[in-house]
């Protein structure tokens, strides 16, 4: 039944964090197949880990056959941290206890038109430094594809700034698949230095400086070949997003171009799933913010005589890079 299976849906997000947190599906990967030799392995009991390991088989994260669990396909490609399409870390971003919070507070956001959360989305919090942390696992291969659909191989001495860099990695791919290229990384200092660390170890430090202080006031300073606009836009509302793409205009030099990644729903609002169900997650957790169409950034774009707009559907399916000139 539908609803009691979104009603209980809490009760597997829980499990999949506290199976991540206990390192389970690594443990199990590694040959600890049974609830007394996860127990030893993750140090808890082993009547916890029987049960958690039946849940995750009910959820078909796990099989089972008598008392030994084996990770499915999808579970050994995503949660087992050997993996190098790990992508367990994200969970502690998504399940951060700011945004808990606000979704338990979601009938008074949807009375509201926002978030009931009082505090401004741009004020500088731990969680932007758990998402840099968490997410980037999910970003490199977008990253990378991003970098390629930019033609950053033809190896031109482009000046890079990647607006709201958090873990960095879409303007350090960037810069590794282009030796030419210099990045400026703007965000909050305690944010910035996951960012430098991830340079540092993407063998490009020494082309990636920070800018650190709020997207929306400090100086973005100028002439730039290409502004990273990641994952940013969908914070914000419509005269705020176009008041962005200004300075985004003002930044770049004539000829210079904008790389947006969002979450772009079809015009019907309801189509394709991921992007559309969005909209939700961003009345909950921020003032004005939305999953914006194409129709609507493209517009935006207009209105901040940014030209020529070319949408670039990734090839994970969920997310659109739309990339528009000076």
């Amino acid at each position: 039944m539908a609803f009691l299976r979104a009603v209980y849906s809490f009760h597997t997000t829980a499990a999949l964090r506290t199976a991540i947190e206990l390192d389970l599906f690594t443990a199990i990967a590694d040959g600890a197949v049974t609830p007394s030799a996860l127990a030893v392995r993750c140090q808890a009991s082993e009547r916890g880990l029987r049960t958690l390991c039946d849940f995750l088989t009910v959820q078909e994260f796990l099989t089972k056959r008598g008392t030994e669990y084996s990770l499915t396909p999808d579970s050994a490609m995503f949660l087992n941290r050997h993996s190098p399409a790990f992508l367990g870390s994200i969970v502690f971003f998504l399940t951060h206890p700011r945004q808990v919070e606000n979704f338990q507070n979601l009938t008074a956001a949807v009375r509201k038109g926002g978030s009931a959360d009082a505090r401004e989305i741009e004020a500088e919090h731990p969680m932007w430094v758990e998402f840099a942390r968490s997410m980037a696992g999910l970003m490199f291969m977008p990253s990378r594809e991003i970098a390629q659909l930019l033609g950053a191989e033809q190896g031109e001495p482009w000046k890079v700034l990647d607006v709201a860099a958090g873990h960095g990695l879409f303007g350090i791919a960037v810069a590794q698949r282009n030796p030419n290229a210099r990045v400026v990384a703007l965000d909050w200092p305690h944010v910035l230095e996951v960012a430098a660390a991830n340079a540092s170890r993407a063998g490009i430090g020494d082309r990636h400086t920070l800018l650190p202080g709020s997207a929306l006031a400090v100086d973005w300073g100028s002439d730039y070949d290409l502004v990273l606009l990641t994952n940013f836009l969908h914070h914000f509302d419509r005269a705020s997003c176009e008041n962005i793409l200004a300075r985004v205009h003002a930044a770049l030099k004539p000829g210079g171009r904008v790389a947006i990644l969002e979450f772009v729903p079809n015009d019907d609002r309801v189509s394709p799933p991921m992007a559309a169900t969005f909209s939700l997650v961003m009345l909950a957790n921020t003032p004005a913010g939305d999953a914006w169409t194409l129709r609507e950034i493209t517009g935006m774009l207009g209105a901040a005589r940014l030209s020529n707009p070319v949408a670039h559907p990734l090839s994970n399916g969920i997310q659109t890079l739309v990339v528009a000139e000076k």
